[in-house]
């Protein structure tokens, strides 16, 4: 009896746990948002035509540039709303990674090496709202970044209207992020200015030194100096640039989201 009555209780608590598991299941199919994927190098999807057509060519050509040289998808998305597309009432943070989720963008690993560079740029028209979300091979060593881009390079411009060279401006400092370079020059600040005529100043003054105490003079130190840096410029150049052939795969490859990134509105 004592047998019957503990069997009894365990197929109830099966069958409780059957139909818990069973709605938890319906509720992930529904979180999944209703975007088509780009191809695997086709790198946007304006979907609330935010990107004029030059922009557009400029960002695909960056993009497969990136994901040549370094392995590394960036993945530009605009949409009206979230709640169109599958996201009313959700945070812009959820609605990235699941999209980022969902579409596996990145590369979980290349080879035997854990990988997941992938990046999901992501701008909601009417929420006024955009996103910079990271795969996880990111961690959150670029938050930092990742925020600096959003608020100083994406959304001033968002704010002003010109979406068009916002999204750019994202793209090319991510660029920048993930060869790890610094980031764009902003607008040119006079000090700029002074700096070069400094230096063409100093060019002049050695080669009339060379002119007039020809291989004695100290200017050739100078030129030695010069030369130094020029070449160790050409150096990070050639260091910089896709080895091999590059990577020849696609934009989406078993990659998913860390939580790493930044948010803004405007």
């Amino acid at each position: 009896m004592k047998y019957s009555l503990n069997r009894k209780r365990v197929v109830v608590c099966l069958f409780i746990l059957f139909l818990f598991g069973s709605r938890g299941l319906t509720s992930v199919r529904a979180l999944e948002l209703t975007i088509e994927r780009p191809g695997d190098r086709e790198f946007v999807r304006d979907l609330a035509g935010m990107l004029d057509e030059q922009t557009t060519k400029q960002i695909k050509e960056l993009c497969d540039k990136l994901l040549t040289d370094k392995a590394t998808p960036i993945i530009v998305v605009t949409i009206d709303s979230m709640a169109e597309y599958g996201g009313a009432d959700m945070r812009i943070e959820t609605f990235a990674t699941i999209l980022f989720n969902q579409w596996q963008i990145g590369h979980a690993k290349l080879g035997d090496q854990d990988w997941n560079t992938g990046i999901l740029v992501l701008v909601s028209k009417n929420d006024r709202k955009a996103r910079i979300e990271l795969g996880a091979g990111w961690g959150r060593r670029e938050d930092a970044l990742c925020r600096q881009i959003m608020d100083e390079y994406m959304v001033p411009l968002f704010k002003q209207g010109q979406f068009s060279q916002g999204i750019l401006a994202g793209v090319e400092a991510l660029d920048k992020m993930a060869r790890k370079l610094e980031l764009p020059t902003k607008p040119v600040s006079p000090w700029t200015y002074v700096i070069i005529a400094v230096a063409i100043g100093l060019v002049i003054f050695t080669v009339v030194s060379l002119i007039r105490r020809g291989s004695s003079g100290w200017a050739w130190l100078m030129w030695g100096v010069i030369f130094a840096v020029i070449g160790t410029l050409l150096y990070q150049m050639l260091n910089n640039r896709g080895g091999g052939g590059g990577f020849g795969g696609g934009s989406f490859g078993g990659g998913f989201s860390g939580g790493g990134g930044a948010s803004g509105s405007w």
